[in-house]
């Protein structure tokens, strides 16, 4: 990750020597959690897994110590379950490739002080990512909510013929979505007009898919296997695709944006 910034000037060589310098890595699990100042936990998405390790870690660190997991939508309040002092006890979700994407998801569990949570919005801050404070702890936390609402209705629209996979994933690449990295989504209604938005979505969303669940055409693909990349067949043919060429202009697009939005 390091070469890759450096490669694109994003990182010069003195400080990666020095991240170098300050990594380091151990299976002494206890000694490590009892110097930490915060602890980001990145292990199996099993409640029960973290609950366990969340509790030793609570035994273990340091009063002042932060305890953070990376769930990407496990709820942070009953991972801290079991934890005597829930109040230092909060979600870190890097979004993927964590190396790449700016954002970072400071969810706020049930007991989470918000002195705490501030703490880590400022370090990671301070780290160069964008953090964004989540206040209430729900399923998928916030990107994913507004991730999930997306995916059900482009699910929909292929399934109810309206248009191909091909043609649903070029209107978001050559549409909305060139929009979005300067112009957020509440932003736009803004700029629209909350009246004619307000118009809009009193005639679309009678028509939009409403039920809860994984929508049939998805589960019908499940039964068959064909499961995306993994199995060579979703949404799109990868047997006469390169997903490794998407992915490398996925990151070729990011790191250009880095470059773009760089701190000067």
């Amino acid at each position: 990750s390091l070469r890759l910034l450096g490669r694109h000037g994003l990182l010069g060589a003195a400080p990666a020597e020095r991240a170098c310098a300050l990594l380091s890595g151990s299976d002494a699990f206890e000694e490590a959690v009892r110097k930490a100042d915060i602890v980001i936990e990145s292990a199996p998405e099993d409640m029960a897994f973290k609950q366990e390790l969340f509790s030793r870690l609570d035994s273990l660190a340091p009063a002042a110590a932060i305890l953070a997991s990376n769930t990407s939508g496990l709820s942070i309040t009953q991972i801290a379950a079991r934890c005597a002092h829930p109040e230092r006890v909060l979600t870190t979700h890097f979004w993927n490739p964590p190396e790449l994407m700016p954002l970072v998801e400071v969810v706020m569990g049930e007991r989470t002080a918000e002195e705490a949570a501030l703490a880590v919005r400022g370090l990671l801050a301070a780290c160069g990512k964008t953090p964004v404070l989540v206040r209430k702890d729900r399923p998928g936390q916030l990107g994913n909510r507004l991730q999930m609402a997306l995916f059900r209705e482009a699910i929909y629209i292929v399934e109810e013929g309206i248009a191909e996979a091909a043609d649903v994933d070029l209107a978001v690449k050559t549409g909305f979505g060139l929009r979005l990295p300067v112009t957020g989504v509440l932003e736009h209604i803004d700029a629209v007009g909350l009246d004619l938005a307000g118009a809009v979505l009193d005639y679309v969303t009678p028509d939009l898919n409403n039920r809860p669940g994984v929508p049939r055409l998805m589960r019908e693909k499940i039964a068959r296997g064909e499961l995306g990349v993994k199995s060579g067949r979703g949404f799109h043919d990868w047997n006469a695709r390169d997903f490794g060429q998407v992915r490398a202009r996925r990151d070729a697009f990011l790191l250009e944006f880095l470059k773009a939005n760089r701190r000067p």
